[in-house]
C-alpha cells in the first residue's frame, strides 16, 4: 500500500489513463481527488474506487479556466490541507494543419495541456510535504509525431521541458517531478483521433497498451520506490518510439 494516507490529486481523472491512475492510487491506499468536467463520469470514478474499498472524491474543474483551477485547489487544500501526489493527465488535441488552425484553438490547447500544469504546480508546491511527487503525462508525440497535431506535439514537448526545468528548482528529497510518455493506449482519445480513423496514423491493435499499464507506471513514478528518479521522462509505449 504505497499511498496509504496520501492525498492524490489527478486531473483528467474521469476517463482513460487518468481514471486508471485514480483507480490504481486508490487501490494502493491513496485518498484520491479526481478532477474533471463531467460530473457523471466523476461519480463513476468515485464509485469504482469506493466499491473496491478505496477513498475518493470528485471535484469538477475545467482546466481551460485558470480561475476554476485556483478555486478547485483551494477546495482541495481546505478539505485535505496538503497534496502528496499531483498527476497532471488531462489534455486535448486538435486535428487541423497549423495554417488553418484558429489561434484561439492554439491558446485553448496550450492552456489545458501546458499552462494548467504550471499553475497546478505553482499552487500545490507550497503544500506538498517531504516525499511528495508530481507526475506529468506527456506523449510519444513529444519525440515523433504526425501531421495535423502540431499544437499537441508542441505542448507535450513543452511539458517535458517544464519537467526538466522544474527538476533544477526542486530538491528531489522534498518533491520530485517526472513525466510519463504513453504511446498508443486504448482510450477514447486514441480511437476518436481522425488521423487514426483515416489510416494516416497506423495503429497495430496488437501493440495498443491498456490504461492500467500506464497507471502502473504512473504509480511507480509517484511512489517512494522512484525516490532517486527526478526530471526525467519514462516512455511507456510498447516500443513504439523505437519503431518510428
Amino acid at each position: 500500500m504505497r499511498f496509504t494516507n496520501k492525498i492524490c490529486l489527478v486531473t483528467g481523472g474521469t476517463s482513460g489513463i487518468g481514471q486508471a491512475a485514480c483507480l490504481r492510487l486508490g487501490a494502493e491506499g491513496g485518498q484520491v481527488v479526481a478532477l474533471g468536467r463531467d460530473k457523471a463520469d466523476g461519480a463513476e470514478t468515485v464509485r469504482l474506487i469506493t466499491e473496491a474499498g478505496g477513498k475518493a472524491v470528485f471535484m469538477p474543474c475545467d482546466l481551460a479556466k485558470p480561475k476554476a483551477i485556483e478555486a478547485t485547489v483551494q477546495k482541495v487544500l481546505a478539505k485535505f490541507h496538503r497534496v502528496d501526489v499531483l498527476v497532471c493527465d488531462a489534455a486535448m488535441m486538435t486535428f487541423e494543419p497549423l495554417a488553418k488552425l484558429p489561434l484561439d484553438q492554439w491558446d485553448l490547447l496550450m492552456q489545458v495541456n501546458l499552462r494548467s500544469l504550471a499553475q497546478l504546480t505553482q499552487l500545490c508546491l507550497p503544500h506538498m510535504p517531504k516525499g511528495s511527487a508530481i507526475v506529468a503525462i506527456s506523449s510519444v508525440h513529444a519525440h515523433q509525431t504526425t501531421a495535423n497535431v502540431v499544437p499537441y506535439a508542441t505542448s507535450k514537448g513543452g511539458l517535458e521541458a517544464f519537467v526538466r526545468g522544474m527538476s533544477r528548482e526542486l530538491d528531489f528529497r522534498q518533491t520530485r517531478i517526472n513525466a510519463v510518455a504513453p504511446g498508443a493506449v486504448d482510450t477514447p482519445m486514441l480511437w476518436s483521433n481522425p488521423n487514426v480513423k483515416s489510416g494516416k496514423e497506423k495503429i497495430d491493435k496488437a501493440a495498443v497498451g491498456q490504461p492500467e499499464e500506464l497507471a502502473a507506471a504512473i504509480a511507480f513514478m509517484a511512489s517512494a520506490e522512484a525516490s532517486f528518479i527526478h526530471g526525467t521522462t519514462l516512455a511507456v509505449d510498447g516500443g513504439r518510439l523505437a519503431q518510428l
